[in-house]
């Protein structure tokens, strides 16, 4: 019995012994929300496998019946991180019942992996010009303007500026033609969060969150101004984005 128990316990320590955790996160993280990250597990034992591994990370749990020795296994898993800033998991515990199931094993797998969680958007409108509010969209196009994407083609009613008329389609039509425009919806915009509305701070985070995501997305281009702090709008690009995102996870947190 005490052989049986000594060999057990060996397997079942070399067992857990020789693997790395990782995750692989998505580039956007919001606090309050699940998102589906990676878990990867490599067992860097060169001749022995590792078997019936369960993992858990930040208190979700996934399992491994078999990890090859020198290779790794990875696995989806649900993730939701309460707060925002710049975050980290404190690692991975591992156990496992291999070899039998008398006695549970554990150890922890460091995890080196840091990222930002964002604000949780919160819906809010944003009053422009005239009292309407902006919808992000590419609402402000569907007007009549003098510097956006050709719309329609109509007749000349005689207050259009010249630079409109199209003089190749008059001269077809023996009658004057002007190019009709949409209102641009790129007027650069800089978003100031002593000016939006909340109760606290976090709400005006999570109001400025939901912004620039609807903005951006929308095609205006966006900044910041985060008290002293003054990010200028820039392209609506995905990078420029996440950047701006970036500095509303880390507002207040140094």
């Amino acid at each position: 019995m005490l052989a049986f128990m000594a060999v057990t316990g060996l397997l079942g320590w070399l067992n857990i012994r020789g693997l790395s955790a990782s995750l692989k996160l998505p580039d956007e993280l919001y606090a309050g929300s699940e998102t589906m990250v990676s878990v990867r597990i490599d067992n860097g034992k060169k001749m022995l496998p590792s078997f019936l591994i369960n993992a858990s990370v930040s208190g979700a749990s996934t399992s491994f019946v078999l990890l090859a020795p020198g290779k790794a296994e990875s696995v989806g898993l649900l993730l939701s991180f309460a707060a925002r800033g710049r975050q980290g998991v404190p690692g991975a515990v591992i156990s496992s019942t291999f070899p039998v199931n008398f006695f549970v094993r554990y150890t922890t797998l460091p995890i080196p992996e840091t990222f930002d969680v964002f604000p949780a958007p919160r819906p809010l409108s944003l009053p422009l010009r005239g009292g309407k509010p902006d919808t992000g969209e590419a609402s402000a196009a569907s007007g009549a303007g003098y510097d956006g994407e050709v719309a329609k083609i109509s007749d000349y009613r005689g207050g259009e500026p010249l630079k409109l008329i199209h003089w190749r389609l008059s001269a077809k039509h023996e009658a004057l033609k002007v190019k009709e425009l949409t209102a641009t919806s790129a007027e650069p915009l800089t978003l100031d969060i002593d000016s939006v509305p909340g109760r606290d701070l976090e709400q005006r985070l999570s109001g400025l969150s939901y912004l620039v995501n609807r903005l951006v997305k929308g095609g205006r281009p966006v900044g910041l101004k985060l008290g002293e702090r003054v990010i200028a709008p820039a392209a609506p690009t995905r990078p420029h984005r996440l950047r701006l995102l970036g500095e509303l996870a880390a507002y207040g947190k140094d």
